[in-house]
Order: structure tokens, then C-alpha cells, then sequence
């Protein structure tokens, strides 16, 4: 009989922690019923003391799912493990998530503390917070640097105390394949209460060994596995839930399952792709639009007379159908809904009209409608409820000619209107914009994507500003890439007073 891995999905939680990623209560709530029926067992809903917004966001979490653990991430501080049971006093099934570093690293310059004082507080956070739930987990930070010997110790004791579960970060993702692997293997061998926890795995991705350390984790006997939807995360993210769920699939020699519908990968992957106006690589493994994409004369010719000549997994076995409906714009609402339902977005039918409205003004521009510029639609009608609104954009601009805008704005129902010259038609019109907007903001960072290919494509285009010592992120997207600057400019400037 085959073992049993635990999915510990942390979108959003760690995932969220993305500059410009954060999702609002509403739709982490979407997130979190995505990953239900993916399968998850464990969804780290968020760090409740760190702010009411991930207080409250883990409350309506813990409502709306119903079988998956809903885990609070605290410090091993009794007032966050305070707050975190009481942000999961709804959930079905609670989980405490808390721990300290125990890196020298940690101890000497964070904590400026020493090795038995730490392990004292380890055991002292598990032990509180074991009055209030009978599953806690316990993080020792940095646990890819600190000494095993030490990390031992510390393992034990806590499970000792009452931790169920006990997480080996490797938080600076430094550690090599063999490094973790050997961390792990060590700890099963050296420990000698470690059957009464569950081991987990959390590496990160600095080095590009995150999905490489969390599978010799798990070939060493780690039964959880802690990761996120496309990889996300701080820095360079976290080990890829889908790389994991599906190199176990792939790989019939390792009897290790997970409760994952492999089948809900892709969608799943493009919602939060969506709400997180965070793009996936094209070459990203298993959900980048590339991932099955073949362009070599020989790789064509081989998949032809035999797919599995270069193809090791079923792309209908991530939720990927050959055969989806093509959206164009003679489509009706009904092909629409479908293909939300597909990405895992259910719309009521009054914003199914205004999504639909939309839909076709973008059909009549482009050929063919992709999955990513439904997602797009479904979160763009966000812009209504906007204080400030463009109007009108008007750019002229060519080889040998100063670039001239002119803008119209709607700011809480009254009309602005302004133009500018610019270096080039996206500075123009921000310039114009900045004449009606008069607040000393600084423009740092400018990001332009295409959501595929072609060049009636949709263009994505991420901000950043800074206005009254603070940083703002913006988003937009439209067939226009100068629109899609401005609406990106206006994103940050509604942002000013909420944040």
C-alpha cells in the first residue's frame, strides 16, 4: 500500500506575500474553495495578528471551506497564538502553525539569544498553544542552516511538548538536494519520539532547488509537504505544488499519493495566476503555456507517430482539454460561462452580463479569446467601483514627432480633462494624467507582459508608485498597451487612501 503525503498549500499565507500580490477577503475566499477541490489537506489561511485584514480573511475562510485544516501562522509569542485561535474559531478542523528560528544565524542576530533559551521557547509556544487545539505545528526557522545535532534536539522536545506536526524550512534556500535530503534522514534516524509527528517540508526557491529539496524530504521520509500554486512566494517563491502532485503521478516507482485531482491543477493555477495579477512563465513546468508546446521539427515528428515519444504526462491529466471551446465574437454567454467555469470562476448572472458586455468588445479585437483574457474580464469590472475612472485616452505619436495626449477623467462623478507631450505615448499620457492628479507621486517600477502571443494580444502591465513615503502597486490590461499604462497609474492612484 502505497504511503500517504500530506499537501499543505500556503498560497496564502506565504504566496501572498508577493510585492503587489495581495488578494482581499473576497477573494481569497475564491482561492480557498479552489483549493478544496483540488484536494489540499492543509490550507494556511494566513498570520492573523499581523494585521484585521488576515484576521478577518482567516474567519471567512474557515467558513466557507468545509474538510480541509485551516491553518493561523503565529510567532512562538503567546498573544499571536492568542489571536490565531480566535481568527479559527469557526474552522472544521483547526491547525496552529508556530515556531522560532533556530539557526545561530537566528538566535545570534535576530533573537541575540542563546541555543537553550530558544529550545525553551519552542517548547513553551507548543505547549500554550496546545490548550486551545489538539493539532499544532511547529516551524523551526532556518532549519536548512542550523546544526542537526542542535535541530534534533529541538524536534524532540517540541513533539514532546504536544506538536503533531513539525516543519524543516528551508527558509533561505540554501540547502542542495543531498544537504535536505540527509537534514531529513538524519532527524528520522536521531530522534526518538519522531513517530508521534508528522515531518514537513518548506523550502524556498533562491537557488532553484526549492521542488528538489522538498522531493528528497520526501524520498527520506517527510509526510507533509508545504508549497504553493505556481511556485509563488517571497523572493523566488517556493517549492510548486503542481511540480510535486505531478512528479509523484509521473514517477510510478515512488508509492507516495497525495488526495490532489490532478485534473483541477491548470485551472487552479490560472485563477490564482488571475487574481494575483502575478504571470506565469511561458516555460514554467506543468501549467506554463509552453509546457506542451512542441517546435522542434523533431519533437513534432515524434509526437505525431507516438505522443509519448517526448510527452511523460497526459496534458488532460492537469486539467489542460486539447479540445476546449475557441471563444470568439460570434460565442454566446453560455460558451462564456463555460470557460469561467473551467478556470474555476462561477459568476452571478448579473455580473456574467457585464463580463459578457466586455467580452465582446475585446472579440471584435482580437481573433481568438484565450482562457487568460477571460480571467482578465471576470476581474477587471473591479474598476466601477473606482473613485477615480478614465474617461477618454487620445495618443499621437510617430518617428519624428512629439508624442501628445490628451485624457479624460472621472474623479467620484465629475469630468477632468488635460493633455500633455511626452519621450514616447505611455509618457505623454501619464503626464496628462499627472496634471489632473496633483500629488508629488514617483513612478519605480514598469512592467510590460503579453498574456500570449500575437499583436491584437491582450497586454498585462504591473506599477509601482510611491506617494507619501509609500509604495503602490498597479494593474492593467487592454489590447492597447498605452491604456493599459494609464489604467495601471490610476489602479495605484485608487489605492492611496485604502491602503
Amino acid at each position: 500500500m502505497a504511503d500517504r503525503l500530506y499537501i499543505f498549500d500556503t498560497t496564502l499565507r506565504d504566496g501572498e506575500q508577493v510585492p503587489g500580490c495581495q488578494l482581499n477577503t473576497v477573494e481569497k475566499i475564491q482561492v480557498a474553495k479552489a483549493l478544496e477541490q483540488l484536494g489540499v489537506d492543509v490550507i494556511e489561511a494566513g498570520f492573523p495578528v499581523s494585521s484585521p485584514g488576515d484576521f478577518q480573511s482567516v474567519i471567512e475562510i474557515s467558513k466557507a471551506v468545509t474538510w480541509p485544516t485551516i491553518c493561523a501562522l503565529t510567532r512562538a509569542v503567546e498573544h499571536d497564538i492568542d489571536v490565531a485561535f480566535e481568527a479559527l474559531k469557526y474552522a472544521k478542523h483547526k491547525r496552529i502553525h508556530t515556531g522560532i528560528g533556530t539557526s545561530d544565524e537566528h538566535i545570534r542576530f535576530k533573537f541575540n539569544s542563546t541555543r537553550e533559551e530558544i529550545l525553551e521557547r519552542a517548547v513553551s509556544a507548543v505547549k500554550y498553544a496546545r490548550r486551545f487545539v489538539d493539532d499544532v505545528e511547529f516551524y523551526a526557522e532556518d532549519a536548512g542552516r542550523t546544526d542537526n545535532e542542535y535541530l534534533a534536539r529541538v524536534v524532540e522536545a517540541v513533539i514532546k511538548a504536544g506538536a503533531t506536526v513539525v516543519n524543516i524550512p528551508d527558509t533561505t534556500g540554501y540547502c542542495l538536494p543531498d544537504e535536505f535530503g540527509g537534514k531529513i534522514k538524519y532527524l528520522m534516524e536521531h530522534v526518538d519520539n519522531i513517530d508521534r509527528a508528522i515531518i514537513s517540508t518548506h523550502c524556498h526557491n533562491d537557488l532553484g532547488m526549492a521542488t528538489a529539496n522538498t522531493l528528497e524530504g520526501v524520498l527520506n521520509g517527510a509526510r507533509q509537504v508545504e508549497v504553493t500554486i505556481n511556485g509563488i512566494g517571497e523572493r523566488a517563491g517556493n517549492t510548486s505544488l503542481e511540480e510535486i502532485v505531478m512528479i509523484l503521478k509521473c514517477h510510478k516507482g515512488i508509492e507516495i499519493d497525495t488526495n490532489i485531482n490532478s485534473q483541477r491543477i491548470y485551472p487552479t493555477s490560472r485563477l490564482v495566476s488571475s487574481l494575483m495579477n502575478m504571470p506565469i512563465q511561458p516555460n514554467k513546468a506543468i501549467v506554463g503555456r509552453n509546457a506542451f508546446a512542441h517546435s522542434s521539427g523533431i519533437h513534432q515528428d515524434g509526437v505525431l507517430k507516438n505522443v509519448h515519444t517526448y510527452e511523460i504526462m497526459d496534458p488532460k491529466d492537469v486539467g489542460i482539454d486539447d479540445n476546449s471551446i475557441v471563444l470568439t465574437a460570434r460565442s454566446g454567454r453560455a460558451a462564456l460561462k463555460h470557460r469561467l467555469h473551467v478556470n474555476g470562476v462561477e459568476l452571478s448572472e448579473e455580473k456574467l452580463d457585464k463580463v459578457y458586455e466586455n467580452f465582446l468588445i475585446l472579440a471584435d479585437q482580437k481573433k481568438e479569446v484565450t482562457d487568460a483574457d477571460v480571467l482578465m474580464l471576470a476581474g477587471a469590472d473591479t474598476a466601477d467601483q473606482h473613485a477615480v475612472r478614465l474617461d477618454f485616452l487620445q495618443v499621437t505619436t510617430g518617428k519624428g514627432v512629439k508624442s501628445v495626449a490628451s485624457i479624460g477623467l472621472d474623479i467620484s462623478g465629475q469630468k477632468f480633462e488635460a493633455a500633455a507631450s511626452g519621450n514616447g505615448p505611455v509618457d505623454a499620457a501619464i503626464k496628462a494624467l499627472k496634471r489632473i492628479i496633483m500629488k508629488q507621486m514617483t513612478l519605480k517600477e514598469f512592467t510590460i507582459q503579453a498574456i500570449s502571443k500575437g499583436s491584437d494580444d491582450v497586454g498585462k502591465v504591473h506599477m509601482q508608485v510611491e506617494y507619501d513615503g509609500r509604495l503602490y502597486y498597479g494593474f492593467g490590461a487592454n489590447t492597447d498597451i498605452v491604456t493599459a499604462s494609464v489604467e495601471a497609474y490610476i489602479d495605484c492612484i485608487n489605492k492611496f487612501k485604502k491602503e
